[in-house]
């Protein structure tokens, strides 16, 4: 995945983000995660969307206290009611400045109208 565009969240972890070994929760990552796919997901629907299945999710490395946090996603297939996003987190230390791949998802959400009924995306 490109990181030559705008990630669609960036963040940075806090104590209260941590386990006791200093690494940020999965879970936590995974609501970033969510957050970020949901965005793209909205916009390239132009409306509500919600989560309906995260298809993968691999954590490759750790995240610690204060690193800088930057979700990168793409939309990947769209179906009739559904948008598809791949997802990338890239960390940046706080102490070096490259760039570390930690996380990787794909996430499936249905575009939904104001009863929460699924509708159609256009798929251009």
């Amino acid at each position: 995945m490109s990181q030559q565009s705008d990630p669609a969240i960036r963040t940075v972890p806090m104590p209260s983000d941590a386990n006791s070994n200093g690494d940020i929760f999965g879970g936590w990552v995974l609501s970033q995660m969510d957050i970020a796919g949901g965005t793209i997901a909205a916009r390239r629907s132009k409306g509500r969307v919600a989560t309906v299945a995260i298809d993968a999710m691999t954590f490759k490395r750790p995240i610690a206290v204060g690193d800088i946090v930057s979700i990168y996603g793409e939309v990947t297939r769209m179906g009739r009611t559904s948008i598809t996003v791949h997802l990338e987190t890239i960390v940046r230390r706080r102490v070096v400045a490259e760039e570390i791949s930690v996380t990787e998802g794909t996430f499936v959400y249905v575009a939904i109208d104001d009863s929460g009924q699924p509708r159609p995306v256009d798929a251009t």
